[in-house]
């Protein structure tokens, strides 16, 4: 079964959102997982493929937004769409729940302060608890 982790950021800002959603993403593929990025547009997913190339000095996190790329890439951003050969670890920046989260060993929800965003982190995390998926929440 998915493991849901809910990231609660400190702040209202995107950018931080998305800087978190970076470096999560990082740890992941040096574990050697394979992760899929779901954002909530294709402004947003452009925005992170940038951030993904200089968020850090000293590291680089090997991405794409080509779906055709995806299989021999370990960071994967889109707005739509399922990677159907992904299945370690999916990072949620959309306000929605994905479709394919089902699939996914470990799912990470990150919400911020924003008000909308806080409600509807509410709304999905009561989705997932009324139907039996282990919620684990971490306050950044």
């Amino acid at each position: 079964m998915t493991r849901i982790d809910f990231y609660v950021l400190p702040d209202d800002k995107l950018e931080a959102q998305q800087l978190f959603a970076c470096r999560l993403a990082q740890k992941a593929s040096k574990q050697g997982h394979r992760v899929y990025i779901h954002t909530g547009s294709d402004s947003q997913s452009k925005a992170l493929d940038e951030l993904l190339w200089s968020f850090s000095a000293t590291s680089f996190v090997p991405h794409t937004m080509e779906a055709d790329e995806c299989t021999n890439t370990p960071v994967y951003i889109n707005h739509s769409g399922d990677p159907l050969d992904i299945h370690d670890v999916l990072i949620n920046l959309s306000q929605q729940t994905p479709d394919c989260f089902a699939r996914f060993e470990r799912f990470a929800e990150l919400v911020n302060q924003d008000e909308s965003v806080k409600q509807a982190g509410r709304e999905r995390f009561k989705f997932y608890k009324s139907r039996g998926y282990p919620l684990q929440t971490h306050k950044i």
